[in-house]
């Protein structure tokens, strides 16, 4: 049988992070749902630009298992094809959601984000449904 694995957004994970209730985010209701959670590089760029040298310790920990995908030559054809499509949609994004979605996408994995209208506009990105989780 196949794994189930999400690709989790740097707002999944920073919501886990500042919540008291670890029990009430989505990072815990997705480990009930997934067999595996990972992130991209540009996550962990993010993740450890933003930390102090205290959250450090806490980071490495929740991220120590989890894989984490490049941003390689496919991902990278597959962003441009986004950022062309969005451009004619009269969208925009962040750069480092681009390479988010198109790493998602190029691992053909659903990713979970509490910032949907990020990515809400990105053709063939599963985004995985809150509600569901």
């Amino acid at each position: 049988m196949e794994s189930k694995i999400v690709l989790l957004d740097t707002s999944v994970l920073i919501d886990y992070f500042r919540k008291k209730d670890k029990e009430k985010t989505l990072f815990v209701s997705l480990t009930h749902n997934f067999d595996e959670s990972c992130i991209s590089s540009i996550i962990e760029f993010e993740i450890y630009t933003g930390a102090t040298q205290i959250q450090l310790a806490f980071w490495k920990n929740i991220l120590g298992d989890m894989s984490v995908l490049p941003f390689d030559s496919n991902a990278a054809h597959i962003a441009v094809s986004i950022l062309k499509k969005l451009k004619q949609k009269r969208k925009t994004i962040e750069k480092a959601d681009l390479f988010i979605a198109a790493i998602a996408i190029a691992n053909n994995l659903p990713m979970a984000t509490l910032n949907r209208k990020h990515f809400e506009h990105i053709d063939n990105l599963e985004l995985v449904n809150i509600l569901d989780s």
